[in-house]
């Protein structure tokens, strides 16, 4: 199993089917936001970390009775057998918890920490492609992060085979090398923060010994707290946030030019009716009132108007805020998927690193605006696919997982007459009473 990546075509397969009885329905032009709600609501189902690994653990066992039969406690003795072969203890951290409740809990949770998936890593002896898999599609994050230096060493270990006492003694050359490093006085370099997580990472694919590895690692010397986020998706981000507000923009400046032709007319017609006035301070007036209109550009448009746009269609309580999502009947599917003007907030202030949701809703809004660009929906539906997978794939986040009831209910929207409406729509019938 090791080395071949997670074998998940089931959970792919299913998920396709659901989607593909959506979109091919004779209806669906007529009836998108039911029937995309309807799957997401009856048949998607959303795919747990811990289902995720129980999956992982039949292949790896080689099992042949019926999935459906094998239970928790047959994957808790997989796991303490694996775990004991390759000498890797419960925790990174002295714990006085036990490796059976431990697991018992990885195999029930919806989530997990990510420091778990490394721990997994040694416990199972994954390769880089599980690992990674685990974390773009189990618990939805980044890859191995290059500037991290626990997950860079970790990294160096899946690569080469190496068990977890090898990490244990990387481990702590490198925290001996960075303790003198700061001791001597030598700041931290501003590399971590600067360069490209592309950069860096091609960077880190030339380590090629355990010296070379420890070098490469005290580049990242901190004796600060400040978080090293991704500079690749920080930028990817930046550039669709900004043309998303250049497109809200279009939208504001449409509608005023309606509003204002309709009161231009209401108001000639006022001017032509004042016998007071010659004809020359009717046309003054005019072009004043023609001066007046509202031009609005990108930089006029805040985190607020991006939530009245995206989120539209979600109610808000009496103070503006969005409604809690377990209001929501699809609050399983899309937790942690709303686009609101706090979360866009952290983003932009740094407090907050950009995560796969915030990309690809923020490309879905994009393709949304240009539909009428494309030919037909399906022409749409491939150029959405194709952009959004490569900004996904230079950040290390892995391509769009059909099985994430979320991603797969915006390529059944990208496929619809009119995207953000049905985005909308499916929305208002999730918190619908």
């Amino acid at each position: 199993m090791s080395g071949n990546g997670l074998q998940d075509f089931e959970y792919t397969q299913a998920a396709w089917e659901s989607m593909y009885d959506a979109v091919d329905d004779s209806v669906f032009f007529d009836k998108d936001a039911e029937l995309i709600y309807e799957s997401l609501q009856n048949k998607m189902k959303f795919i747990s970390f811990g289902d995720y690994l129980k999956r992982y653990l039949y292949l790896k066992a080689g099992l042949t009775v019926p999935f459906s039969d094998v239970t928790v406690k047959d994957y808790q003795l997989i796991i303490k057998s694996e775990f004991e072969k390759n000498q890797t203890p419960q925790s990174f951290v002295p714990t006085t918890a036990k490796l059976s409740a431990l697991s018992k809990n990885w195999l029930t949770q919806n989530t997990v920490k990510r420091i778990v998936v490394f721990l997994l890593g040694f416990g199972l002896d994954m390769s880089v492609t599980d690992v990674n898999q685990f974390l773009t599609k189990a618990l939805r994050e980044h890859e191995i992060n290059p500037k991290n230096p626990f997950e860079v060493i970790c990294w160096y270990c899946y690569k080469n085979k190496y068990g977890f006492q090898k990490f244990r003694q990387l481990w702590d050359t490198y925290r001996i090398a960075q303790a003198n490093a700061l001791d001597s006085g030598l700041t931290y370099s501003e590399y971590a923060f600067g360069e490209r997580t592309i950069s860096v990472r091609d960077s880190m694919y030339t380590i090629e010994d355990d010296n070379v590895l420890i070098e490469y690692l005290l580049k990242f010397k901190t004796s600060d707290n400040r978080s090293r986020l991704s500079v690749t998706s920080r930028y990817y981000f930046q550039r669709m946030y900004d043309e998303a507000r250049g497109l809200i923009a279009d939208l504001y400046n449409a509608n005023e030019e309606e509003n204002h032709r309709r009161a231009y007319y209401e108001y000639k017609d006022r001017l032509s009716r004042n016998d007071r006035l010659y004809d020359y301070e009717k046309i003054e007036r005019l072009k004043k009132f023609n001066e007046s209109k509202k031009v609005y550009t990108r930089y006029d448009i805040s985190e607020s108007d991006i939530e009245q746009i995206i989120c539209a269609a979600i109610p808000k309580d009496r103070h503006g805020n969005l409604t809690p999502s377990k209001a929501s009947k699809l609050n399983e599917q899309f937790a942690g998927k709303r686009f609101s003007r706090q979360r866009i907030s952290e983003i932009l202030s740094g407090s907050s690193e950009v995560n796969r949701v915030d990309l690809i809703t923020l490309n879905f809004f994009i393709f949304s605006q240009r539909a009428s660009e494309y030919s037909n929906a399906t022409r749409r539906y491939s150029e959405f696919l194709k952009s959004t997978n490569e900004i996904l794939e230079k950040c290390f986040m892995g391509t769009l997982y059909v099985q994430n009831p979320y991603e797969c209910f915006l390529l059944m929207c990208i496929l619809s007459v009119d995207p953000l409406a049905t985005f909308a729509n499916v929305w208002e019938l999730s918190y619908e009473k």
